[in-house]
């Protein structure tokens, strides 16, 4: 074949490679134009700046779009049509905002919001929730987002001065008190307070008993999950779960912030002792076990730590980075949460770990796409609890509290309780929050404390 042929031969394949590509681009536009679709938003506005606007929905998902010329403020309740491809956690890539209005909520306040109402596990007491929420003051609805740990002095001074919404107890706030002691200690601050309190304590069993850790009040502590399992199966698990809520119930105390529901099997991980020590199937009965065994045990429990703590290492310490894929969270480390939801769980507690599949940019309790993840996958419709904020993982986090609630959470656990609160109130001063987010919030705890029939008890 003489040389004219060949170079013939050679611009006809590249003429025939060109066009392949052309029509192959061509394709994927058309595919991307038939991706836009246009679809309605309706819910309200918590963030709204550099034409960047971020809803919660009805159902509480979470959803950031860019948006041109809008007058509305934080806190509206508007109606957006919108162009997007949502991805896998649930959070708006490229949303480009059509049309938009502004809702008029104003005409009944008798009535819950319908950006409030939803079929949630405390939808019965809304409207209760709703009346108790008309009397309350701002500052006293920004205290009851607040789960705060104990003080060594002013306990009740303090609790009044930040209408605090619950207290987190440690071991040492226990140690050496006789069982009328903590009963006084409890009964103290429940009397004193306009609204009752959280009560809560990590009492895990094994390595963490705030409580049992006395003998004064218990003769022995509460042995761990993996203790248990391997003595007595799930059996031995709802039998130590009636017998802790009994007994803290006794003391006053109605939060366990328990049972840890991670994966663990690993014995070099940090989070092996206090786990179950089994698999993701057997963990989910764990987990679907104890929520199960403390209903009418008026002790609630939570389920930590969302989305699942893995083989990080200590976030007490300091910030902490999952790179774990999607899928094998979704496969290994979310299905004993949503065991425990399934089965009436009414608290989640988010963990601090950098969980990169789902959100590389933020901790996850301060991740949008994370609590979308719960809301919206697990279709929880309980309580989101930080873990504390005070711990390293968030050390270098400005404006923590802040951060905490527009990424979803409604109650925070915090040590510093004059900074979070007051952060809160200069974020409403400066147009951050709008008094109708904490507004959502406040009912949203109050709805739980009525479900938990804690208003019924010393309201007043």
């Amino acid at each position: 074949m003489d040389k004219n042929k060949l170079i013939t031969i050679g611009l006809i394949a590249v003429m025939g490679l060109f066009i392949g590509v052309i029509s192959l681009i061509s394709v994927l536009r058309d595919d991307e134009k038939n991706d836009l679709e246009t679809h309605e938003l309706s819910g309200v506005v918590m963030q709204y700046n550099d034409n960047v606007v971020t809803i919660q929905d009805e159902e509480l998902g979470i959803y950031t779009c860019n948006v041109n010329n809008a007058t509305f403020d934080v806190g509206d309740s508007v109606t957006l049509e919108y162009t997007s491809i949502l991805n896998n956690n649930y959070t708006i890539a490229g949303c480009e905002v059509i049309s938009y209005e502004v809702v008029d909520t104003s005409e009944d306040k008798s009535v819950v919001p319908a950006e409030w109402a939803d079929k949630g596990i405390f939808s019965d007491y809304y409207t209760l929730a709703l009346n108790k929420l008309k009397s309350l003051t701002l500052d006293e609805k920004i205290g009851q987002l607040l789960l705060v740990r104990y003080p060594s002095k002013d306990a009740v001074g303090i609790m009044n001065k930040y209408h605090l919404g619950g207290y987190v107890f440690f071991e040492k706030d226990f140690k050496d008190k006789s069982l009328e002691q903590v009963k006084d200690m409890i009964n103290v601050l429940q009397s004193s307070s306009k609204i009752p309190l959280l009560t809560a304590v990590d009492e895990e069993g094994g390595s963490v008993v705030r409580v049992s850790s006395n003998p004064n009040l218990r003769a022995s502590k509460f042995e761990s999950p993996s203790e248990l399992y391997n003595a007595g199966g799930l059996d031995k698990i709802k039998e130590d779960t009636i017998e802790k809520s009994k007994f803290l119930n006794g003391l006053g105390l109605n939060l366990n912030l328990a049972p840890v529901v991670d994966v663990s099997t690993n014995s070099s991980d940090y989070m092996y002792n206090r786990s179950l020590k089994q698999d993701t199937s057997v963990t989910s009965e764990f987990a679907k076990t104890v929520i199960n065994a403390s209903k009418n045990t008026h002790v609630s429990y939570t389920l930590k730590h969302f989305p699942g703590y893995g083989n990080n290492a200590d976030t007490h310490a300091g910030a902490q980075t999952d790179n774990r894929s999607y899928d094998d969270l979704i496969k290994n480390d979310i299905p004993p949460f949503k065991a425990g939801i399934d089965a009436g769980a009414e608290a989640v507690l988010v963990a601090h770990n950098t969980v990169t599949a789902i959100d590389s940019n933020n901790p996850a309790s301060l991740s949008q796409n994370v609590h979308n993840l719960l809301r919206n996958e697990l279709g929880f419709t309980g309580i989101i609890v930080t873990d504390d904020i005070a711990m390293g993982a968030l050390g270098n986090v400005d404006d923590v509290t802040v951060k905490a609630i527009l990424a979803g959470n409604d109650l925070i656990i915090t040590t510093d309780y004059d900074e979070s609160f007051n952060s809160i109130k200069n974020a409403l001063e400066t147009g951050k929050l709008s008094e109708a987010q904490i507004d959502k919030l406040a009912f949203r705890v109050l709805s739980w404390k009525y479900y938990k029939m804690l208003m019924f008890d010393n309201e007043k």
